[in-house]
């Protein structure tokens, strides 16, 4: 037992040095990133063709231009900002692509490889260019930031860490380490991936205003968005939305933080 607490230590030790070194463009955070861009863009592939494969792509011709339209302005005014920086590796393994599904669902949401899909129900509520901007530049943050791979690695390390700790208590009887294990399980959905989700959605938060300032976009349209999802929160059920994320009363006081960084990127488009 003793050897296989020392060989998690070192798996465990190994991870944190070799992989900690992975930065996220602008806000510069440090992550732990375990797989491969190659595993992750073919994970997202699949994904992508199972979703669309059980959905019906809009027909509203309104929809798809304005999604479409907002979509490669944002990555465009992305890429030429990587480029301009020397951050072209953040780019890689990313082909942007833009649906909008036939859906009232209240949601959008973004593929690792950037296939980003709307659905029709948040169109109601996105029906200027500026809020439309709002979300089409979270989503393209949460795929320039690496946070699906993050994710993923998180659970890795969480499985890795539940090992060397359960590895460290096999002096204990049963029923301390079945407690023990249900400890750390409730410490490790608490205490480290549920505020990283969190961390994850306001960052997204924070490059997006910054990504729809760099196209042109008017960052001051982020809280008037949260506002209008607060309403539809207090409602009977949150929209689909909100359903990982942190509050909008939150988003909203966030949204106006991170206005002041977001309006240094921001030129109007004549």
């Amino acid at each position: 037992m003793r050897k296989q607490y020392l060989l998690s230590i070192i798996i465990l030790s190994f991870i944190l040095v070799f992989y900690s070194c992975s930065k996220v463009m602008i806000t510069g955070r440090k992550q732990v990133l375990l797989f491969s861009q190659g595993e992750i863009t073919s994970l997202s592939n699949q994904a992508y063709q199972d979703i669309i494969s059980k959905s019906k792509l809009s027909q509203n011709r309104e929809y798809n231009t304005i999604v479409k339209k907002v979509g490669v302005d944002l990555s465009q005014a992305v890429e030429l900002y990587a480029k301009e920086n020397g951050l072209e590796r953040s780019l890689e393994g990313i082909e942007w692509k833009f649906d909008v599904i036939e859906s009232d669902q209240v949601n959008a949401f973004c593929l690792p490889n950037g296939n980003i899909v709307f659905y029709e129900g948040i169109m109601k509520i996105t029906n200027t260019p500026d809020l439309v901007a709002v979300v089409m530049g979270h989503e393209i943050a949460h795929a320039l930031a690496r946070h699906g791979n993050e994710r993923m690695s998180q659970e890795v390390m969480a499985g890795v860490a539940s090992q060397v700790l359960a590895a460290a208590a096999g002096g204990d009887n049963d029923r301390n380490r079945a407690l023990f294990g249900a400890a750390f399980g409730l410490g490790a959905q608490l205490g480290v991936l549920l505020p990283y989700s969190r961390k994850h959605e306001y960052e997204a938060d924070r490059l997006g205003m910054i990504f729809m300032a760099m196209a042109g976009y008017n960052p001051e349209a982020a809280i008037p968005f949260w506002e209008r999802m607060l309403a539809l929160q207090e409602g009977p059920a949150p929209p689909e939305f909100l359903s990982t994320h942190p509050g909008s009363r939150n988003r909203i006081k966030a949204a106006g933080d991170f206005l002041p960084e977001a309006m240094k990127y921001y030129q109007p488009t004549p």
